[in-house]
């Protein structure tokens, strides 16, 4: 259909390779654990928006730019990696806020939590200002669509669809294990701070890992 070769084998490398950890994964993660379900869900909703535009923008050819430009992938890994690390440090801030309000008493005093809308705008920002997203899905996605196929474009958004539907349910169940899991633990507030800096180092060393990347 539409040139689309081995669906099979590219639903299940898609699975595999959204197990993979990385700073989405990690945004989810800690988001649900600090805010619960519904903040992980939307981180994952965000994130999935954002892939959503970087199959748009590859199967109009505009994510090629990045591939064959230096000056278009710097920009926007800049971009990104500095957002990034502007995460880990209000992750980390965040935790030492919680941190300090459980020793003032049983209630969080003066915590902040961030609203949906907001972790949707970060799960958003993440993924799309990460260039290395794009050239994943330029360089993986040709692989199932037959050369001589006149619906390249289709052919890219359908798989593109199929990529982020199972995409989707992995990063809710994330969710749901990470904010099952911080229920459970909701006694040792200790432990929980210390995950939220655990999700914060990642962060940023997947920032410095962006800022540092190259084209290749």
């Amino acid at each position: 259909m539409f040139g689309i070769e081995n669906l099979w084998l590219f639903v299940v490398s898609g699975i595999v390779l959204n197990m993979l950890p990385g700073p989405d994964s990690v945004l989810i993660a800690g988001r649900a654990a600090s805010q619960g379900f519904r903040a992980g869900s939307a981180a994952a909703l965000g994130i999935g928006t954002g892939i959503f535009v970087h199959i748009v923008a590859a199967s109009l050819g505009l994510s090629a730019i990045l591939s064959t430009s230096a000056t278009a992938f710097t920009v926007v890994k800049v971009v990104g990696g500095l957002y990034l690390i502007y995460m880990a440090f209000c992750m980390y801030k965040d935790s030492t806020v919680q941190g300090e309000s459980t020793t003032k008493g049983s209630k969080p005093v003066g915590q902040k939590q961030t609203s949906l809308l907001g972790i949707y705008s970060q799960g958003l920002i993440t993924n799309v200002f990460n260039p290395k997203v794009a050239l994943f899905f330029l360089s993986f996605m040709p692989q199932f669509i037959s050369s001589t196929s006149d619906n390249k474009a289709i052919a890219f958004l359908l798989l593109g669809l199929i990529f982020n539907f199972t995409g989707m349910i992995w990063c809710h169940f994330i969710a749901w294990v990470s904010a099952s899991m911080s229920r459970k633990l909701s006694a040792s507030q200790s432990v929980r701070k210390w995950f939220s800096r655990l999700a914060a180092s990642l962060f940023g060393a997947f920032g410095v890992k962006l800022l540092v990347s190259t084209q290749g």
